[in-house]
């Protein structure tokens, strides 16, 4: 789907109200000129005129249909706000992909939104980057950085690998909460 396929910013604000501080989109009423009938716009408005917009679908994001669309809350939200679409990704800086307030969206390669991933449900060492070496019984920590694998060695003790992953995570610059539980 392409931005031109979307419908334009203006016409989500008469469709819907975005609350930029509590980040939650509802469904405007809707002029009754907009229905074949009276009956169709009184329906309409008891079903979801003034009611929060979306549901949460199995990855945690609020997504709703709109005008032959399904569309993600967030990006929306960012539509609305600025008045454009986003023309990359949009990152949830807290993690929290349900959480659409405006300070907590950013406009991000995707680069940029993989340097602020949670900590995957499979890391068994519990810091990003960070694996046991069966072989050698040592620590061995990993970082990704201009879309290839950094090795950054093998270590004796789990706090030194940490350690070297947490340092090689501000020199390439990834986001604060990277790694979070």
């Amino acid at each position: 789907m392409t931005e031109h396929d979307l419908p334009d910013p203006k016409t989500l604000r008469k469709l819907l109200r975005y609350e930029p501080d509590t980040g939650n989109l509802f469904w405007r009423h809707r002029d009754a000129s907009l229905f074949k009938t009276e009956r169709e716009c009184k329906r309409w408005h008891t079903r979801y005129g003034g009611k929060p917009v979306g549901a949460i679908d199995s990855n945690g994001y609020i997504l709703t249909k709109m005008l032959g669309h399904s569309l993600s809350a967030h990006r929306i939200a960012w539509a609305i706000h600025y008045n454009t679409w986003p023309t990359d990704q949009i990152d949830h800086i807290n993690g929290d992909r349900a959480d659409n307030r405006i300070v907590n969206l950013r406009e991000v390669t995707h680069q940029e939104n993989h340097k602020n991933r949670k900590l995957p449900c499979t890391n068994t060492s519990g810091v990003m980057g960070v694996y046991r070496n069966k072989r050698g019984a040592k620590w061995r920590a990993l970082i990704m950085g201009g879309g290839k694998i950094i090795h950054l060695g093998y270590f004796d003790s789990f706090e030194d690998a940490a350690a070297a992953r947490a340092k090689a995570e501000v020199e390439h610059d990834f986001h604060e909460n990277h790694g979070r539980v």
